[in-house]
């Protein structure tokens, strides 16, 4: 795989059972580009670890006056320094790669479980943490993945060059044998030790990450009722326990670099002063002391891989855990894709709660806590967040669908949607009927004065569907975010519309005409509507209550406004003396509800005007 072969066709299916798992996983699926990197690695690593060779060989050509000898010797280098450049460019570039198409995978991984899990993602694992993951947990892993064929490659390199020290001398090719391993273990007992301060501080960093980005999420809120000093409190001290967990984490890792730095030393010592001794009794020559002395200072840097990769490792451990357990995550279903692609049609029905949407009509739902109307919102869509009885369309099972299949069927807008960065022809280009234009959508949705505020907000664009969308919106405020979200769902034209809490951001007005927008575009289509307000539910075709996880009234807003206490104390947000004058809250409401006819009246007198003047 090459980079500019990204992305991956099919990424594969990861072994997400735990985080070594799925580090092997990674590594066997990318066995061609670390045979290759190792293969480049032992080309340059053998090639400097050849250098002392070529030079005790001049040193002693020079002593015995040999110039044929002198000469090998300088070609021979020569040719080392050629192995030593090619060998190095080139595991460079396949190690990067390695790392950049490690990290392509995981990413690809990430984003196909998201897709496959929709919003129910941030239900069973903290937005912080899917952030953290698919971000510096993703290069951590590929730098791990990265690092592993240098680490081969030099470790190969170390015992090849232990064999040959001990065949070219063999005392002191015997004491550099005994050395190295000892070098290259020596720190294995810190690596505990410094894996748990690691892991605390990714745990620390990842907690402050969650928090900062809740803060920033809700910022508009916070200002609203002063509590920015509060939560920027709460953040220093996260940032301050991280800093010093990094401490902490530094000085373990600082001790097992100086340990790979004094021991290496001492074994230099070792050598030249055992060296020393042999060469004063006649027992090796110069070139021969030469030799080993270089061997000691190069091998030096392959050991460095063995450091590395105990980081490499030590980081990317909790990282690939903390992957493998947000790709481990599943769409609960029962017998998923068990049925064909065709999309069914008819009345949508949820047996766990008696909810039921007649195909066509436009059905209201009240229910008292939000929480569980965003619970049921997303069982309605096929995506329940925990095992139980599908919801049925039609008599069939949305479990049963293949996922494509039931998101054509049902699509379901929660009450706090993402925009995407990019124009406003791109938000809108989504998968649709085509039977619904961007024009209507617009118009029903009441988007005239967005259009206008993104036109004025771009330097370059005349044209609002060429205008620019900030990261979030977050130049545009909570309920123009929230209309353009909703003509997104009208455009898409789904056979069943599910919207939660659509208009909970804007104002009365704008509210009833997109009761009448949504009402007449959707008109023969199923939409169900999670809603409180009376200018929404007076527009419904049905009205359902549903309190304490099951449906407790069925009609018409007004009949229920008038018969049913529970469902006047969701609507109306009355207290405890006011139920006690059920008269005086039904009353007020059925003159808003009339106040709202006599608009619409005053609309169509307008529109009656215009055509005659025309």
């Amino acid at each position: 795989m090459k980079i500019q072969d990204l992305p991956y066709p099919d990424p594969g299916v990861p072994d997400a059972r735990s985080g070594p798992r799925f580090l092997w996983w990674l590594g066997r699926n990318q066995l061609g580009g670390q045979l290759k990197a190792m293969a480049w690695g032992l080309l340059h690593f053998a090639s400097v670890s050849s250098l002392p060779f070529c030079v005790g060989l001049a040193v002693q050509a020079v002593v015995d006056r040999s110039g044929a000898r002198l000469a090998l010797a300088g070609a021979v280098l020569a040719l080392c320094g050629v192995g030593t450049a090619l060998g190095d460019t080139f595991l460079h570039r396949a190690a990067v790669t390695n790392w950049i198409t490690a990290a392509a995978r995981v990413q690809q991984l990430l984003a196909r479980k998201a897709s496959l899990l929709g919003s129910t993602l941030t239900r069973r694992v903290a937005a912080g943490e899917v952030v953290s993951v698919s971000t510096g947990d993703v290069e951590k892993i590929g730098w791990f993945v990265e690092a592993v064929s240098r680490f081969t490659a030099a470790a190969v390199t170390i015992v090849l060059v232990c064999v040959a020290l001990v065949v070219y001398q063999p005392a002191l090719g015997a004491v550099v044998a005994v050395g190295l391993p000892v070098l290259a273990l020596a720190v294995l007992p810190l690596l505990p030790r410094a894996t748990l301060r690691a892991d605390f501080q990714r745990e620390k960093a990842g907690h402050a990450t969650e928090l900062a980005s809740d803060t920033v999420a809700g910022l508009r809120v916070l200002r609203g009722i002063g509590g920015e000093e509060l939560f920027l409190d709460r953040y220093r001290r996260a940032s301050q326990e991280v800093r010093q967990a990094a401490v902490r984490s530094a000085r373990m890792w600082s001790l097992i670099s100086a340990i790979q730095v004094l021991l290496p030393g001492l074994l230099l010592i070792t050598v030249v002063w055992y060296g020393v001794h042999l060469a004063r009794q006649g027992r090796i020559g110069v070139g021969e002391l030469v030799t080993v002395y270089s061997s000691v200072m190069l091998l030096t840097y392959p050991l460095r891989h063995f450091d590395e990769i105990a980081m490499a490792y030590s980081f990317s451990r909790p990282s690939a855990r903390r992957a493998a357990g947000v790709l481990s995550l599943e769409r609960v279903t029962a017998a998923e894709g068990s049925r064909s692609d065709d999309v069914p049609t008819g009345d949508l029905y949820d047996p766990a709660t008696g909810l039921l949407a007649p195909a066509g009509r436009l059905t209201a739902v009240v229910c008292g806590d939000p929480d569980a109307a965003g619970r049921l919102a997303e069982r309605l869509g096929g995506h329940p967040p925990e095992q139980g009885t599908s919801v049925l369309l039609g008599g069939v099972p949305l479990d049963e669908l293949p996922l494509d299949s039931a998101r054509t069927a049902v699509l379901v807008q929660d009450k706090d949607p993402v925009l995407l960065s990019g124009t406003l022809r791109e938000l809108l280009d989504v998968p649709a009927s085509g039977d619904i234009g961007a024009g209507e959508a617009l118009a029903a949705a009441q988007c005239e004065d967005v259009l206008a505020a993104l036109v004025q907000g771009s330097l370059d664009a005349e044209d609002p569907m060429e205008a620019r969308i900030t990261e979030r919106g977050r130049s545009l405020s909570g309920g123009q975010r929230q209309r353009l979200a909703l003509a997104r769902s009208l455009i898409t034209d789904p056979e069943v519309l599910v919207l939660d809490e659509p208009t909970s951001a804007v104002d009365s007005h704008t509210e009833a005409r997109i009761a009448r927008g949504v009402r007449d575009l959707r008109a023969g289509r199923t939409t169900v509507v999670f809603t409180s307000s009376p200018l929404l539910l007076d527009h419904a075709d049905r009205v359902v209550l549903v309190h304490e996880g099951e449906v407790a009234a069925v009609g018409v807003h007004r009949d229920l406004l008038h018969r049913e206490p529970r469902y006047r104390a969701v609507v109306t947000r009355e207290t405890d003396e006011e139920a006690d004058r059920p008269g005086e809250a039904t009353a007020l409401h059925s003159a808003i509800s009339e106040l709202n006819e006599l608009d619409e009246l005053e609309e169509l007198k307008e529109l009656r005007e215009i055509e005659e003047s025309a």
